[in-house]
């Protein structure tokens, strides 16, 4: 018996007729313990603290120093041709499967997927095995960022100059003398180089050779890792309100080295080689692999982060408004801090008369080797160089505190009885950090750059999220019905999204990742470091067992759910939980299934009051516009 949105108890009504309802509590309580006597997940704060979380996670390094890069290498502005249809057809369908899934299950990633359909509750552990490499090697950027930007401080920033105890006698200033070099023989070296490669990484011959620990590095890393810790120590009410600083501040720093680069000279040259379209690159398969790969790095799908922030949403969040905005957010960062980079390495193509393609890098190499080096040429260079390292270090900081979030957040809800007691979330986080800390220092080594690489080509590469992605939109489309999640997510906004999302679930999705994981697999090139040191097959069987460790949880564990559970694999794929029909369903149950059918057993609902008559629920609304007559 429900009356103007009321909420009661179904076992406390025997006769079927509708009377007024007495007042009670509001719908949603403010407790700090649930029934069962363990802590509450939490919630957001408000929609700013979600919306700058999942910014903040999503806008990293790649946008950085891979978008512009990529762009530039694939044909300019033809490369966003295949970039904008892998992220219509992949990026936002995967991109609000996963956050809307956080949302409407207020589970981590390995539950989430368990609730929906037990037998791929693998897609969990898989991304999860994904985040824990991740957060192992991720944050060693950071180490060196912080490092460099300590060095900052300096009147005379030491990847200046040659006159430094790490500097060898092929060491050489280049300077601009009338548009050529004034010192030119065959072994010359800048010093942005020695410094990075003799000073800060200490590089050795090979991984075979890992040598000594850099301590002045591992102390960077130390204190990374404690600012990570402090971000998330007391999960989203802590991560909420960091994220305020650290997912707009690089906004700032990111305006100021674009005003900056736009003004220098060559910086107009140095654009349009970023933008000039070429489109006979199209007919590239790499250009194709190339977009693909950025939209799964880019925007952080794949790796259950998503869904852990989406978790924490109220239930009637407008989570596809939510993604939709993200994802051109993501975007138009990227296509805006190509112009930051590009007019830049403009400046510094003319500035030592070499051509762009000689000065332009990827990856760490444009992080610092090419953008150092192009500093120093700048007035007042020390507060350049502060500004840019310092945006890198937030870009870096806010991507891996909350990938670690993602990690505890799975942990935590796979085992509520053991962590979600007072304080031990607190040493589950710091014995998450201590180990990915302990690890990070074999990077610090002399040999741990290769280490590094090998981590950064295999882990999470976009071979591993391809793999992921084509069991997520299979699970969400075939299995639990793609029409079924529409109907939830229905429920959760208040309207069905844009057809084409479905569509893009059910056929664009695994075709397309399907077609690039095996493109990614028959074009595979084994490592190499600087396009020169080859590494041993140890070294490749290594990058491909870390590769192999997440993508073996899904079939592993579709295996043992059939071998461990009882029924035909109908059964066996179902959701726990009653309203089983197929995919699409309109029964009200499984239309309305979020957090308050959970609350069935413990006699109440949330968020939703239905009469119950012969076995049906029908919302109270629609009620009010009967008479107050017993029911049929």
């Amino acid at each position: 018996k429900c009356l103007q949105g009321k909420l009661v108890a179904l076992s406390m009504y025997k006769n079927p007729t509708l009377s007024p309802v007495p007042k009670t509590k509001p719908v949603y309580p403010v407790v700090e313990k649930a029934e069962d006597g363990n802590l509450e997940r939490g919630q957001w704060n408000n929609k700013m603290e979600f919306v700058l979380s999942v910014a903040g996670e999503i806008i990293g390094l790649g946008n950085v120093w891979r978008f512009p890069y990529l762009c530039y290498k694939n044909g300019g502005g033809a490369f966003f041709i295949p970039y904008l249809i892998f992220l219509f057809t992949c990026g936002i369908p995967v991109f609000l499967l996963e956050t809307a899934l956080g949302q409407y299950t207020s589970q981590g990633s390995i539950t989430a997927w368990r609730k929906i359909c037990p037998i791929f509750e693998g897609i969990g552990y898989s991304s999860q095995v994904i985040v824990v490499l991740l957060n192992t090697y991720y944050i060693v950027v950071l180490a060196w960022a912080l490092f460099y930007l300590f060095n900052s401080f300096a009147v005379d920033l030491p990847w200046g100059s040659c006159r430094h105890e790490w500097n060898t006698e092929h060491c050489v200033e280049f300077k601009k003398t009338n548009g050529s070099l004034n010192v030119t023989f065959e072994n010359a070296t800048s010093p942005v180089i020695e410094f990075w490669e003799r000073r800060v990484l200490r590089i050795s011959d090979g991984i075979h050779h890992l040598g000594s620990l850099n301590w002045e590095l591992a102390l960077c890393l130390l204190l990374a890792w404690v600012i990570c810790y402090f971000c998330v120590w007391k999960g989203v009410k802590s991560a909420g309100k960091v994220v305020y600083f650290t997912a707009t501040f690089p906004y700032l720093m990111l305006m100021v080295l674009l005003i900056r680069g736009v003004t220098l000279p060559g910086a107009a040259q140095g654009i349009r080689f970023y933008l000039y379209p070429d489109p006979t690159r199209l007919v590239d398969p790499q250009v194709w692999m190339d977009a693909g790969t950025q939209i799964f790095f880019s925007f952080a799908i794949c790796l259950g982060c998503l869904t852990a922030l989406g978790s924490y949403n109220k239930y009637h969040n407008n989570c596809y408004r939510d993604c939709i905005a993200l994802c051109f957010l993501n975007s138009g960062t990227s296509f805006v801090a190509g112009f930051a980079i590009f007019s830049i390495l403009g400046f510094m193509s003319q500035e030592q008369g070499l051509p762009i393609s000689e000065v332009a890098e990827s990856g760490p190499g444009l992080a610092f080797i090419a953008y150092p080096r192009a500093v120093v040429m700048l007035p007042f260079s020390p507060l350049w160089a502060f500004c840019f390292f310092f945006m890198i270090v937030l870009l870096g900081l806010d991507s891996q505190f909350v990938c670690v979030e993602s990690l505890v957040t799975a942990l935590v809800d796979l085992n509520p009885e053991m962590f979600r007691k007072k304080n031990r979330r607190e040493f589950l986080i710091l014995g998450v950090s201590v180990f990915s800390f302990l690890v990070g220092l074999v990077m610090l080594t002399e040999g741990g750059m290769y280490v590094f690489q090998v981590f950064d080509y295999y882990a999470a590469s976009g071979m591993s999220l391809l793999f992921v992605a084509i069991f997520e939109s299979i699970c969400v489309a075939w299995v639990y019905g793609a029409g079924r999640f529409y109907d939830n997510l229905e429920d959760m906004i208040g309207y069905r999204p844009w057809p084409l999302i479905k569509y893009c679930w059910v056929f664009l999705t695994p075709a397309v990742c399907t077609a690039t994981f095996l493109f990614s697999l028959i074009k595979y090139t084994p490592l190499t470091y600087n396009k020169k040191y080859t590494y041993p097959w140890w070294g490749h069987a290594l990058g491909w067992l870390l590769a192999l460790s997440s993508m073996v949880c899904i079939p592993t564990w579709i295996v043992y759910k059939l071998s461990t559970s009882k029924g035909p694999l109908r059964e066996v794929g179902k959701a726990a939980g009653p309203g089983q029909s197929g995919r699409g369903s309109r029964d009200p149950w499984t239309r309305l299934q979020p957090r308050e059918q959970r609350d069935v057993g413990a006699g109440r609902f949330q968020s939703h009051c239905f009469l119950c008559l012969e076995g049906r629920y029908e919302s109270c609304s629609s009620q009010r516009k009967k008479t107050q007559a017993p029911a049929p």
